[in-house]
């Protein structure tokens, strides 16, 4: 039985290969339809995901912010990324969690931490909480790009992870 550990780093392979599947649905709109706000929608989500990811590193005390960061700090780029900017900004973010994961282990899993939100809440968990909210949070967006790149008359791919697990298929 795989640890843990390896399981959330196999969710994340599976959130990679959504992501490029992510950025070809939304190459797919027809150019006619990218002038709609539903496309600004979808692209805004997709930056959405990759902010969220940076975001939460830096909680973990791993991103550029440090330890308990709120929001990402200015030197990121919180702007909708445009179609063209989403593989560059999903290889940092993408190559920043590889890093942080290969280092993943049970004492990482139950670790503790506080961080702050922009209203100034404060919160505590841990890092297994965490990264079960982070890898939720992706399939739910990642829906919703689904849902916008058909209305918009691109195809949409299905990203469930039973298609990219691959279980055995039985007579």
């Amino acid at each position: 039985m795989k640890s843990l550990a390896d399981r959330f780093r196999a969710w994340y392979q599976h959130e990679r290969d959504c992501n490029a599947k992510m950025v070809e649905m939304l190459r797919s709109v027809p150019a006619e339809a990218r002038a709609r706000p539903e496309f600004e929608k979808a692209l805004a989500k997709t930056t959405h995901l990759i902010l969220a990811r940076e975001i939460w590193l830096a909680r973990l005390g791993v991103g550029p912010a440090g330890a308990g960061a709120a929001t990402a700090p200015p030197s990121w780029d919180s702007r909708t990324a445009t179609l063209e900017e989403l593989p560059a900004r999903f290889e940092r973010v993408e190559r920043m969690w590889e890093e942080y994961l290969a280092r993943l282990d049970e004492d990482e899993l139950a670790r503790r931490f506080e961080w702050s939100r922009p209203d100034g809440q404060r919160w505590r968990w841990d890092v297994e909480g965490v990264l079960t909210q982070v890898n939720g949070h992706a399939w739910y967006h990642r829906g919703q790009v689904a849902s916008l790149v058909a209305g918009l008359g691109g195809r949409a791919v299905d990203t469930d992870y039973i298609f990219w697990a691959r279980p055995e298929k039985l007579v």
